[in-house]
């Protein structure tokens, strides 16, 4: 028999977390586990655990009872008998127990919002620099037009199930107990349909290709979600629908790397350039712009473009741009001509410092010579 998790593990968040907290956890993790968006094998009762627990913690009174008795507090078991906060209101609690007056409970049917939807949009650099309207296409579940949702074909209707007589659930009486199950007949719908839509099988839903245009806002950047409101799956008796959250994946550019709102740029230089300074060109996301390299620049020297970083959408609703930073890497030259080594060496000899030109060797000369002076060979 499996044990069941606290529910504050499988939130993941510690047991003072706040309602936010909460909140932010659970959408996380629906996210991720929603059966329209992970298909993994299990991903499904992680899915209901998630919803569990995020019931349970989500209400003050549920709260209290689990943090005072756990699972039992909640459930049944340990502490004798569940406390009345663990229900909605005390007709809960009786019909729970005692089966309710007379024996019989009419099912809850509440509007539910429909389920939400991901959708993976991979970026160019400057597309999420810049901004950009992009059309996508996703498929989701909308009510079937042929049997109007009813999952019946049309001139028929669902009947009530005949096992639980349109509760949904099975409920047993052990002693001064109820045990209480959902329907294996109807799944819990209270009805069943005889004959089922030729066109949704029953399923009330069918799968359908949408397309919508996103406008992308300037400087989104990896996992940032933009979200479309009711344009995910449509509700349950008359909830709304769900909403439609795009992901955000961006592309790594040729040469510019992202920190935030700031953009790193590693530039190249020879040395001429860093001993003497020079006016140089250097690439922008808005396009090329003129540099000074001052005179005895090392290599590693950074140089501050400012506002030529990334657009940040501030609260009162201006635009802030970050800056540019421009690393300089001093080249050191592989291969000179004969004039070049010699304007190298005479430098070399106006520095004060006598230089002893090396010839280049194989390796295996390399090491033989490290093998003798070691061994004395």
């Amino acid at each position: 028999m499996s044990t069941k998790r606290d529910y504050y593990e499988v939130l993941g968040v510690p047991r003072n977390a706040g309602k936010d907290d909460l909140k932010k956890a659970y959408r996380k993790l629906a996210m991720q586990y929603h059966p329209d968006v992970n298909k993994d094998a299990g991903a499904d009762d992680v899915f209901k655990e998630i919803n569990e627990a995020y019931e349970i913690l989500s209400d003050a009174d549920k709260r209290a009872a689990y943090d005072r008795y756990g699972h039992a507090g909640v459930q049944g078991g340990g502490a004798g008998f569940q406390d009345f906060a663990g229900f909605d209101d005390v007709f809960d609690f009786v019909e729970q127990f005692m089966g309710g007056f007379g024996g019989t409970r009419r099912r809850r049917r509440g509007p539910r919002r429909g389920a939400d939807i991901r959708y993976d949009l991979t970026l160019t650099f400057d597309e999420a620099v810049h901004g950009v309207e992009k059309e996508i296409e996703f498929r989701r579940p909308e009510t079937c037009d042929h049997c109007a949702g009813s999952g019946a074909e049309p001139g028929t209707q669902p009947e009530t199930c005949p096992t639980c007589k349109g509760l949904g659930e099975i409920r047993r009486e052990r002693g001064f107990f109820v045990n209480v199950t959902t329907c294996p007949n109807c799944q819990g719908q209270g009805e069943v349909i005889s004959r089922p839509c030729s066109v949704c099988q029953g399923r009330k839903e069918v799968q359908r290709t949408v397309r919508r245009v996103v406008r992308i806002p300037a400087g989104v950047d990896n996992d940032n979600q933009i979200r479309l409101n009711n344009e995910g799956a449509p509700g349950v008796y008359g909830g709304p629908h769900g909403h439609l959250y795009v992901v955000i994946q961006v592309l790594r550019h040729e040469f510019f790397e992202r920190r935030g709102a700031d953009i790193l740029l590693d530039m190249e230089i020879n040395v001429a350039q860093a001993a003497l300074g020079d006016e140089i060109v250097v690439p922008t996301i808005d396009g090329e712009e003129k540099l000074i390299i001052p005179p005895g620049t090392q290599s590693g020297s950074v140089f501050r473009m400012r506002g030529r970083g990334v657009p940040q959408l501030r609260r009162d609703g201006r635009s802030d741009r970050g800056d540019q930073h421009v690393i300089a890497q001093v080249a050191i030259p592989r291969d000179l001509t004969e004039k070049q080594r010699e304007l190298f060496k005479e430098l070399a000899r106006t520095l004060g410092k006598e230089v002893i030109p090396q010839r280049e060797r194989g390796i295996l000369s390399q090491l033989k010579n490290a093998l003798g002076d070691v061994f004395g060979l």
